[in-house]
């Protein structure tokens, strides 16, 4: 019975891995699952039987388009210096500019307008999970001293509204050299203030 689980587990996320790789390529609003399982060599019956319900795919295609952003805030957290606010802003935007990040960047933007027409369901709470996830992250490389203030609140929430902005017109134009002047100028402008309580 528990081999019989393994195979299940492990047969379960080969096909979710190959149905990530496919809304990558196709989007995920108009996802159909006789041509997802065409695609990916399976059914609809297996993936039915897989993950429930197409809502249940969905989800866990959600969580796993999260995992690589996680990985990445994960990571920042473990080598970034607290303090060092402007480098770990920077540090973002090139992760967030980088070409191999741009097919999960314009999913995560599809998924993010989605939640907010749609916030119930599968797409629940998504956007403000991501807001939460990269302002926590921002958190954590100001100043304890700073950290609690409004101004420092103010500071890391400008900061990703700079980021999610220049990362939507980036995905838009594909004008990587001025998208990155943008954040820069947006760091300049704020090198030498910091957030102040």
């Amino acid at each position: 019975m528990q081999t019989q689980s393994r195979v299940s587990s492990a047969r379960e996320q080969a096909l979710l891995q190959l149905a990530y790789e496919y809304v990558l390529r196709h989007g995920l609003m108009s996802l159909s699952l006789r041509p997802l399982a065409q695609a990916i060599g399976s059914s609809p019956r297996v993936l039915l039987f897989l993950f429930g319900s197409k809502e249940g795919l969905v989800q866990a295609l959600l969580a796993r388009a999260r995992t690589a952003e996680l990985a990445f805030l994960n990571d920042m957290r473990s080598t970034s210096q607290s303090g060092d606010f402007a480098s770990v802003v920077r540090r973002v935007w090139q992760w967030l500019a980088a070409k191999e990040h741009r097919p999960m960047l314009v999913l995560w933007l599809e998924t993010y307008a989605h939640s907010l027409v749609e916030p119930k369901g599968p797409y629940a709470q998504f956007a403000r999970r991501t807001v939460e996830d990269w302002l926590g992250l921002l958190a954590t490389h100001q100043t304890i001293q700073q950290r609690r203030s409004r101004a420092a609140a103010t500071e890391r929430a400008l900061a990703l509204a700079v980021l999610r902005g220049a990362l939507m017109d980036l995905l838009a134009t594909g004008d990587e050299e001025r998208t990155t002047a943008l954040v820069e100028a947006h760091l300049r402008r704020g090198a030498g203030h910091g957030a102040r309580s």
